[in-house]
């Protein structure tokens, strides 16, 4: 057993809320980046044709059903699950590093800042000067590059890009893709603490 001496713990306290700090800040970035490109685009309606409530039960519903698919992919035998097996381990020990409020905080922020910037701002920028196909490509291929820990994982990541991307595109609602994004992060997180077998994590 390893005794601690007194100086130990406010180091570790301290190394935690610059951790948690560098976390929150770079999300809250990307959020305030993400508004400010939306509001120069002029893009006012976030809800979009299936408004506020529509919004949120749609969104609800396609990270349930994005998180079951993934998870699924992240089990299924073969070279997928090899490569992914060592991200999945890494991610769970990010997200046992924060407390849960912090962990929420995180999820809301890249849902919200993600996708004002991925969907709202590149993908509604690009659908402007080219078209929508390549729109959603562009914008998907960046938000997986942005998340790359492997080639696996910047595969999936595009994917879901790519999902949210003709979602926003059939809706014309930001606040559709916010609430998919930000609910599929939180119930991933919650998943890695509590349940990692189903991302194939023991």
């Amino acid at each position: 057993m390893v005794k601690s001496c007194p100086g130990d713990r406010p180091v570790s306290r301290s190394r935690s809320r610059i951790s948690t700090t560098a976390a929150l800040g770079f999300q809250g970035a990307i959020a305030l980046v993400g508004a400010l490109a939306v509001w120069v685009m002029g893009i006012s309606d976030l809800a979009g044709d299936p408004g506020w409530f529509g919004a949120v039960i749609w969104g609800i519903a396609g990270s349930i059903v994005t998180y079951i698919l993934l998870s699924a992919l992240a089990r299924a035998p073969g070279r997928i699950r090899d490569s992914l097996a060592g991200h999945m381990r890494q991610l769970r020990r990010f997200a046992n590093e924060y407390s849960w409020r912090v962990l929420v905080i995180l999820a809301i922020l890249a849902g919200v800042g993600e996708e004002l910037l991925f969907r709202g701002a590149v993908q509604g920028w690009l659908a402007w000067h080219l078209n929508d196909g390549l729109a959603i490509l562009a914008a998907s291929v960046l938000f997986g590059l942005v998340h790359y820990l492997s080639f696996t994982y910047f595969v999936m990541a595009t994917g879901l890009g790519l999902v949210l991307g003709v979602a926003y595109w059939m809706s014309d609602s930001l606040m559709l893709v916010m609430v998919w994004h930000g609910v599929y992060d939180m119930i991933a997180l919650y998943s890695l603490r509590r349940h990692p077998n189903q991302f194939g994590v023991h």
